[in-house]
């Protein structure tokens, strides 16, 4: 991710809840909601990274946003070295209140030409796989990240997409997900995405759209978007819809097209003042865009 650049950046279909099996229902219910039921989370990177558990929790009913991804080393540290209890712990916080937790947002990648820096990645990802599961949530974020000069573009690839079948059959065995989100040098350019995922086989494998620049590269947004949707999962990153020039109305006219139903997550880049403030500001942008799409 590029943190200076502020411009960057349905649901499960039934034949993919059928693959994973029917243990899995009671967590994707909600996805015979109608598109415009979109719903407005936050990433919590940036505007979230120094809340506690239950300040975070806290602030998000205060704002009425009310789905989380956790991103790893920052202050609600829910992480691999929490004990049984402590897990059971969190999960309960979330129990107890409106907000979801929809997982956790990793940095685990599958591109290393350096078999033991993937292996660490991937057992890492299956360390925060059972993580999730204990914590009630649906699914772990990671991501390519990198196309190595040194490797022919077409090994990378594959190798990518074995990562990704690989723990993403461990992942079933626990109802989660593997949430790919559209990242990385040349990675997150959509042909790429979609070369990838075209070998991907395991069916709760989704894309996670990121609203980069590439986005909008020749042939424009519409062509790209229609290259990976068909994989897309629960959860999509945004930025702050009032910053930068994405063109959100359009994205979510293509939502809306296609009845996409997942979480919308801010994935915020600027330092407010108050981060409480800005967040009920965003999902009101976040309510207007939804509504300008229909």
């Amino acid at each position: 991710m590029n943190p200076k650049d502020l411009s960057r950046r349905g649901f499960l279909q039934q034949s993919a809840i059928a693959g994973l099996g029917a243990a899995l229902l009671p967590h994707f219910a909600w996805s015979a909601t109608p598109a415009a039921d979109l719903r407005f989370g936050l990433v919590t990177y940036e505007w979230a990274k120094d809340w506690d558990l239950p300040t975070l929790i806290t602030n998000c009913e205060k704002t009425g946003v009310l789905g989380v991804e956790l991103r790893t080393q920052h202050a609600h540290a829910v992480e691999v070295g929490l004990s049984k209890a402590q897990r059971l712990e969190v999960k309960k916080r979330f129990a107890d209140s409106p907000v979801t937790c929809l997982g956790y947002g990793s940095n685990y990648e599958y591109h290393s030409p350096d078999p033991a820096k993937l292996k660490e990645n991937i057992e890492g990802t299956k360390a925060y796989i059972q993580l999730c599961h204990d914590i009630g949530a649906t699914g772990i974020k990671v991501k390519p990240n990198a196309m190595p000069k040194e490797v022919a573009p077409e090994k990378t690839i594959a190798q990518i997409a074995r990562s990704f079948n690989k723990v993403g059959k461990f992942a079933q065995d626990y109802g989660q997900l593997i949430r790919v989100e559209v990242h990385g040098t040349t990675t997150q350019e959509l042909p790429v995405m979609k070369q990838i995922f075209d070998q991907v086989t395991e069916s709760n494998v989704k894309v996670c759209w990121n609203c980069n620049a590439e986005d909008l590269l020749p042939p424009g947004l519409e062509h790209n978007f229609d290259l990976v949707k068909k994989w897309f999962g629960d959860t999509v990153h945004v930025r702050e819809f009032n910053v930068g020039d994405y063109p959100y109305p359009e994205l979510f006219r293509l939502f809306a097209k296609m009845n996409y139903q997942g979480w919308i997550l801010m994935e915020a880049r600027t330092q407010p003042a108050d981060r409480v403030a800005a967040l009920k500001e965003q999902l009101e942008l976040f309510k207007g865009l939804v509504a300008g799409s229909i």
